[in-house]
């Protein structure tokens, strides 16, 4: 990170927003918006869940409203190898399973319950990400 990368006001908006979204969610579900634990309720659940795919909706909707009134190109990178690709979705899909939640379900909602379990796995996989940045990057 580089003083130009660093923009505490946009990240700030950006975890309220977030925080009131998680809000909104629980107090309109009763369940935590955790999008791993929302993906797959919407693919593999046999009850009818609409709320799940419209979470998802507002998951793919909103990048593009912003970049749409913003006129701003959002910077991505990805890559273009489609093992690549499989071999990443299949190991985000198990550390999942095996962590009992993701990232927004632990990082966001499981901290802010004080839950121990959360809390050790936000440690750990923020260590990992930091580490693999520094090994790719």
């Amino acid at each position: 990170m580089n003083i130009i990368n660093f923009t505490p006001q946009s990240a700030f908006i950006g975890g309220v927003i977030i925080g009131i979204a998680v809000i909104l969610f629980f107090v309109g579900n009763g369940r935590l918006a955790g999008v791993s634990g929302i993906v797959n309720n919407a693919l593999v659940s046999k009850k009818n869940r609409t709320d799940n795919f419209l979470f998802i909706f507002g998951l793919v909707l909103g990048p593009i409203v912003y970049a749409f009134f913003t006129k701003n190109n959002i910077p991505f990178l990805i890559t273009s190898s489609l093992p690549i690709i499989i071999i990443a979705g299949f190991l985000v899909g198990v550390g999942t399973q095996v962590g009992k939640g993701c990232t927004s379900g632990h990082g966001i909602c499981g901290v802010s319950l004080l839950s121990l379990r959360s809390i050790i796995a936000t440690i750990t996989f923020m260590t990992t990400a930091i580490i693999a940045v520094k090994l790719i990057g």
